[in-house]
């Protein structure tokens, strides 16, 4: 969506909490998103649709450049077409593992156990493809600019992966390279390009994950006080 036309202002609505609710709220959050781990192993189980919906109802109410919002979510359930997506994507992780990737970047990879077979992109229920939209098109078909493409996007996708983790459900940020395959799987125009696929459903039974640590907080903040 985008338009030069100047919207009307509304009165913000927004409520302010005591501060022991702030902290209460906060402390809640953060429980539940330090408990978020990438899945690599999923169930085939169902998952309601509603849920993915939500996500990204959810993702969507991210902040935008311009407020152009570009962003496009497109939702795979067909097994067929998440077969395809998986023999496209194991094609490119092969080369990349066997020739493309550099010995620093497999040496960084070895802990994780990863390597190009990808049988998520088959098991779990539903794969959500993230593409950005480097411009729009008006209704002449004319370019309309977009503004601040990749943070715009990669904020509506933490969003998507915050509420994936609050709802109960798994994911895992899976960047194939190259990604060009999925924009011809799934038919999308020259003006979009695929940012992040998402696998999303329940983590299997017998799911395991490295037991990585994270940075201490005194690493990752800096404070410049008055």
């Amino acid at each position: 969506m985008a338009t030069d036309r100047r919207p009307d202002f509304v009165p913000l609505a927004f409520e302010r909490y005591p501060e022991q609710e702030m902290l209460s709220r906060g402390s809640a959050f953060e429980r539940r998103l330090g408990r978020r781990r990438s899945v690599r192993e999923f169930s085939s189980d169902p998952v309601p649709r509603t849920c993915i919906e939500t996500a990204i109802r959810i993702a969507a109410s991210a902040p935008s450049g311009a407020n152009r919002q570009p962003w496009r979510f497109v939702v795979v359930d067909d097994p067929e077409l998440k077969r395809r997506i998986r023999v496209a994507a194991e094609d490119e992780e092969r080369e990349n593992y066997e020739h493309r990737f550099p010995q620093e970047w497999k040496d960084a990879l070895a802990p994780l156990g990863t390597d190009w077979h990808k049988p998520f992109l088959e098991t779990a229920p539903y794969l959500v493809v993230v593409f950005k939209e480097t411009h729009g098109v008006d209704d002449a078909g004319g370019r309309i600019t977009n503004y601040y493409v990749n943070e715009s996007v990669g904020i509506a996708c933490g969003l998507f992966i915050a509420a994936l983790q609050m709802m109960g459900l798994a994911t895992l940020t899976h960047t194939p390279n190259p990604m060009g395959f999925l924009s011809e799987l799934l038919g999308r125009p020259t003006n979009e390009k695929p940012y992040i696929l998402f696998p999303v459903g329940f983590p299997a039974d017998d799911a395991s994950v490295p037991d990585l640590p994270r940075k201490p907080f005194d690493e990752i903040v800096q404070w410049n006080r008055g």
